[in-house]
């Protein structure tokens, strides 16, 4: 064992530190991607200088367009949020709306109130094919 405890906690911080550059370079390539205001030649010209000159291509475009990518994430994070929300919104409102008993249950209740006088035969029918029709 000729591997001082240092050397490993020194290979340690470099292994992650490699990680972390490699997610980093990953995030960079994303970002250039998603964007939608870079055109075609601007997401290649990036992308060529991000994977022929990594080190100096990440820097450049973090320094360049670094803010950027922080707006573009938070836009794109309430873009999901307000598609949540409004499917949630609509999935929520669709069994109130076509509930299988609904039907019946107002039915029953425009029977019980024919039946006790409390509104005509012509009312009755009129509020019956409301619900049937509606």
């Amino acid at each position: 064992m000729d591997y001082p405890l240092l050397n490993v906690f020194l290979t340690m911080l470099w292994f992650f530190l490699w990680i972390m550059w490699i997610m980093l370079l990953f995030r960079v390539v994303v970002d250039i991607f998603r964007d939608d205001t870079l055109s075609g030649w601007g997401k290649a010209g990036w992308t060529l200088t991000v994977c022929v000159l990594p080190f100096l291509g990440v820097f450049v475009y973090l320094i360049a367009r670094g803010r950027g990518m922080g707006q573009r994430e938070l836009r794109q994070a309430q873009d999901r949020e307000r598609a949540f929300r409004a499917y949630v919104q609509e999935a929520a409102a669709e069994p109130a709306a076509k509930a299988p008993g609904a039907k019946a249950d107002e039915l029953g209740k425009l029977a019980a109130l024919h039946d006790k006088g409390a509104i005509t035969d012509a009312e009755y029918e009129r509020a019956k094919s409301k619900v049937l029709t509606g």
